[in-house]
């Protein structure tokens, strides 16, 4: 697995968990997925992403959005 896949995963992951929870326990959850989402469209302007960061950290190799 790659930097890239590892952001996919983990952003589709908790926006399926916010939406699930803002379905079954509070409307709030739905601010958690406004984050991922800002946070995507962020990074798709400036190039960085705090969790390609922590995922390289990791040890995870480049791919190509994320170097």
């Amino acid at each position: 697995m790659n930097i890239d896949r590892a952001v996919f995963l983990l952003a589709g992951t908790v926006i399926l968990l916010s939406v699930l929870m803002s379905a079954f326990v509070s409307t709030w959850w739905l601010l958690l997925t406004a984050f991922v989402g800002l946070n995507l469209l962020q990074s798709s302007i400036t190039g960085v992403c705090p969790a390609a960061v922590v995922f390289r950290r990791l040890g995870l190799s480049a791919g190509c959005a994320f170097r």
